[in-house]
């Protein structure tokens, strides 16, 4: 079966996934009064690449807060992997788990087999991000089929303060159809 890749502009899927501190959680809906959200996919606890990317979100989270952007990371791990990485981690925003190859598809993820035993269990997404505006649109979006080819976050947040800002007028961008 083929994912469909959701294309810049679209609405986000509707996907209700578990999380470690809030129960069931609607991934696209943003939080805590914000108006635009962020799902960041990692591959899950056995890759030591997500972590410090993670560790890296958990430092600038706050500038995401400024921009008005609630944050959600979201894999294919367990529970208890996710308990366990987490507790590695302490990341103080949602941590939603057990993400389906089904699901994986709907968003169009890239999905691995384990290389081993020993790296995982389960199939699992490899890395993709989706800035989710006001509309349910995804205004910016980023996938990757491995987990050292993602955006740079200084970068990303320098492109979302720029995007936010009313004077600029910046369009969902990559949205050109023959």
């Amino acid at each position: 079966m083929r994912s469909n890749k959701i294309k810049a502009g679209d609405l986000f899927p509707s996907i209700r996934l578990n999380t470690l501190a809030d129960g069931e959680l609607e991934i696209a809906k943003p939080l805590e009064g914000k108006d635009w959200h962020m799902v960041v996919v990692y591959r899950g606890k056995h890759c030591p690449i997500c972590t410090r990317y993670l560790s890296q979100l958990e430092q600038i989270k706050d500038k995401f807060n400024a921009l008005n952007i609630s944050l959600v990371v979201v894999s294919a791990d367990s529970e208890s992997k996710a308990t366990a990485h987490n507790q590695e981690m302490a990341l103080s925003f949602p941590v939603a788990y057990g993400l389906s190859v089904e699901q994986m598809q709907q968003l169009g993820l890239y999905i691995s087999h384990p290389r081993s035993p020993q790296e995982t269990d389960t199939p699992f997404a490899e890395p993709g991000i989706f800035v989710i505006n006001e509309k349910g649109q995804v205004q910016v979006t980023d996938i990757s089929n491995a987990p050292f080819a993602r955006p740079e976050l200084a970068t990303l947040v320098g492109g979302l303060e720029f995007i936010r800002n009313p004077a600029n007028n910046y369009p969902i961008r990559g949205t050109f159809e023959t």
